[in-house]
């Protein structure tokens, strides 16, 4: 099995360097699926709680076009944005952590062919994949529930990639500042209210505006319109607009782990 993944993965050519270590990521996390499987269940829970109990007395809510949609089918993308999120950021942070200041796992790394650049882009692809397969986990909910209205849904998938792909970038770059376990109390900081206030759950038009200013300059934010505009079928040019949100994110993310990285372990 290794020796054929290898053949798509050259150890030569740059790709095949940040892929190595995604497949190290596999191959590690083969004896611990149970914990990788139980995130994907957390947003599932939180679907059929809100959505299917606590909307049966919201009732509708004005979609992206101000069309009412059912309450299910206003919180889903929020919750699928959160699951691209929280799969990317947990394994950018807590993972890389360990890796970085207890296993000493990249000190390593740098004695073979593999740079700073290479670490960072393998580290940030793996939690890619698991923030895309939580994804897709999700999708395939939304899916046996109705919830997905209209073709533009398939690209949802790929847009989770993009959000994952960003928070996995910026969560690295904010791991490499980290001097203690004590220090990811400020992820939770970061992560628990962007998912209770990035209109998840509500429509941005209940918070002041003072407020909705805040709110619009969240990640999470144009991760849940994003979504929400592709499973409801309303798409403009202004999904574009949180799309290079996100490439922004991943150009300064990418960029501050690999010189952090550079100067952490090649000092």
């Amino acid at each position: 099995m290794t020796p054929l993944i290898w053949r798509f993965l050259p150890a030569g050519g740059y790709a095949g360097r940040p892929g190595a270590l995604i497949l190290r990521s596999t191959t590690a996390s083969r004896r611990a699926w149970l914990a990788f499987l139980s995130g994907f269940f957390e947003p599932v829970f939180y679907l059929v709680a809100m959505g299917q109990g606590l909307g049966s007395l919201v009732g509708a809510l004005p979609g992206p076009d101000g069309r009412p949609i059912s309450y299910a089918a206003f919180i889903a993308p929020g919750l699928l944005a959160a699951s691209a999120m929280n799969g990317a950021v947990f394994d950018s942070t807590y993972n890389v952590f360990f890796k970085l200041k207890y296993a000493r796992l990249y000190d390593a790394m740098l004695a073979t062919p593999l740079g700073p650049v290479d670490v960072a882009l393998g580290e940030i692809g793996w939690a890619l994949i698991r923030g895309g397969l939580y994804a897709l986990g999700f999708l395939s909910v939304m899916a046996g529930f109705g919830l997905l209205a209209s073709p533009w849904a398939l690209l949802a998938l790929p847009a989770a990639l993009v959000v994952a792909f960003a928070f996995a970038a910026v969560g690295m770059a904010a791991t490499s500042f980290m001097r203690s376990w004590q220090d990811f109390d400020l992820v939770t900081l970061a992560i628990l209210p962007m998912f209770l206030f990035s209109t998840t759950f509500y429509p941005l038009s209940v918070y002041p505006r003072w407020l909705q200013i805040v709110v619009e300059c969240l990640p999470l934010f144009h991760a849940v319109e994003l979504m929400r505009g592709l499973t409801t079928g309303v798409v403009g040019l202004g999904l574009l607009g949180h799309l290079a949100y996100f490439v922004v994110m991943i150009g300064g993310g990418v960029a501050v782990a690999s010189r952090r990285l550079d100067a952490l372990l090649l000092r």
